[in-house]
């Protein structure tokens, strides 16, 4: 999968197999390392190809205002989780 950032956001064994009528061609990721949270996106690497130079530069500023939304917002339900622990004894 062709990826903003040089990064192949990969796919977990415990993910079923994609249905035979389905095709999987852009992929979002949000990973968490304790407190650090990192999102990642990709594209499937024949769409990719089929992009004008200017779609991709499009593509991926678009894709990259989107990770940011989505890594923002899981790091504030993770910060309000953590808030929430923090009062139990």
């Amino acid at each position: 999968m062709a990826t903003s950032g040089g990064t192949n956001p990969g796919h977990s064994s415990s993910q079923p197999a994609e249905p035979a009528d389905e095709t999987e061609i852009l992929n979002v990721v949000v990973q968490r390392e304790g407190q650090k949270v990192s999102t990642k996106w990709g594209l499937h690497p024949n769409l990719k190809e089929e992009l004008k130079p200017e779609e991709w530069k499009e593509l991926t500023e678009i894709m990259g205002k989107v990770t940011t939304i989505i890594g923002n917002r899981f790091s504030q339900v993770l910060g309000e989780a953590e808030e929430g622990k923090a009062g139990t004894a």
